[in-house]
């Protein structure tokens, strides 16, 4: 509990001054969309706030979702819920952090031992979220806070006093596609990341390149819809940085409400998209491995479902192919996988992989998920 306390100190009072210039106009308009304009998520004109995720939440997450504040619940702006497994003693940063909703169930879930960190660039939110740190802490039974909520911008983490290869875990909830500098906010998250550590994260995608046009929209820009990234540019940017391949966990479509919005955005249609990626080692396995799950995933005795491609039942050996080996043998996973390293080399190191099965657009449409309805509350 002494470092969770002093890290958090430490970001609280040891902020640099904001320096970022870039795209202001942008960050005013999403400031004001955001921190003045929209009082809850039925404001919103689509349905990315209300899109069940495509495969069940875990347990722990539901319980946790049930505890957090009603009136927190009400201002939460995201397309998902942002929270993957095995979470006890981590620390998380949480990029985007509107309301704290995600931030306080991440809490929950890191345990006392953990940490987390809310980062926002809007000063209403931090100060709504901020309102909530002691109910949430007394409502977990813990001594101490061990969530913050700080002010900054995704694109200069170290000026909100994030340091190098300091984070478990980076997670955003339908908030990247609010920031017209991509590639530096993901090249952000990877730098903060310990060598091993995870990027996981739902955002609003497109189903082309979306026209300049867009951009000029400020409505366009707070819903997601003029910043949304083509689907496929997300994996040559990850590849790009040093990421691994995305995996794709949950998709959903997203239903344009609005019918002036509907003939602004013509053709161009948008999915909601959860994908997990991965800090790997640069010199990561290069060949298959035959893993054997333990079963030892907090609620995921039977069967860990990693992403929408790999599921993994208790005590079944699988052959993977070379970088999963490399995510399974190199992350918080490892202590879960007997993992037995074979001589088959895999082909796909060397050749060009189709990545398809990666849209978010193929997987909605094969799960339907775009008429689920919701609750914000998880109750």
């Amino acid at each position: 509990m002494k470092h969770v306390t002093t890290l958090l100190r430490t970001l609280a009072f040891q902020r640099k001054p904001q320096t970022l210039s870039m795209s202001s106009a942008v960050h005013e308009n999403v400031k004001n969309y955001y921190g003045s304009r929209l009082e809850t998520s039925d404001d919103l004109q689509t349905n990315a706030a209300c899109v069940m995720p495509s495969r069940p939440v875990a347990k722990s997450a539901c319980e946790a979702l049930k505890q957090v504040h009603p009136d927190v619940c009400k201002r939460y702006f995201g397309c998902g819920l942002v929270i993957p497994e095995k979470l006890e003693g981590c620390t998380v940063l949480d990029l985007g952090s509107g309301s704290g909703r995600d931030c306080f169930v991440l809490s929950k879930l890191v345990g006392e031992s953990g940490q987390v960190i809310g980062l926002d660039m809007t000063d209403e939110m931090i100060v709504a979220s901020q309102k909530y740190i002691q109910y949430h802490q007394e409502k977990f039974g813990y001594s101490k806070p061990n969530t913050v909520f700080v002010k900054g911008y995704m694109e200069k983490l170290s000026d909100a006093g994030i340091q190098n290869n300091s984070l478990d875990v980076v997670v955003s909830n339908c908030v990247i596609c609010l920031c017209p500098d991509k590639r530096t906010v993901i090249s952000e998250a990877y730098r903060v990341l310990k060598e091993g550590g995870e990027l996981y994260y739902s955002d609003i995608y497109a189903s082309k390149v979306v026209p300049d046009s867009f951009k000029e929209d400020p409505v366009l820009w707070g819903e997601g819809m003029a910043g949304a990234l083509y689907w496929r540019d997300l994996i040559a940017l990850m590849k790009d940085i040093g990421f691994s391949t995305p995996h794709m966990v949950a998709g959903s479509h997203i239903v344009v409400h609005n019918p002036e919005l509907q003939k602004k955005t013509g053709d161009v249609k948008y999915a909601s998209g959860t994908y997990r990626i991965f800090k790997l080692p640069q010199n990561s396995i290069k060949s298959k491995a035959l893993v054997t799950y333990k079963g030892t995933v907090p609620d995921c005795a039977d069967c860990f479902e990693f992403d929408a491609s790999h599921s993994f039942k208790a005590k079944v050996p699988v052959e993977v192919d070379a970088e999963m080996a490399a995510v399974l043998k190199n992350t918080r996973f490892s202590t879960d996988f007997n993992i037995t390293m074979l001589d088959t080399p895999d082909p796909n190191q060397s050749g060009t992989p189709q990545y398809c099965h990666l849209s978010p657009f193929l997987l909605a449409d094969k799960l339907g998920s775009s008429v689920k309805q919701c609750s914000k509350t998880g109750r």
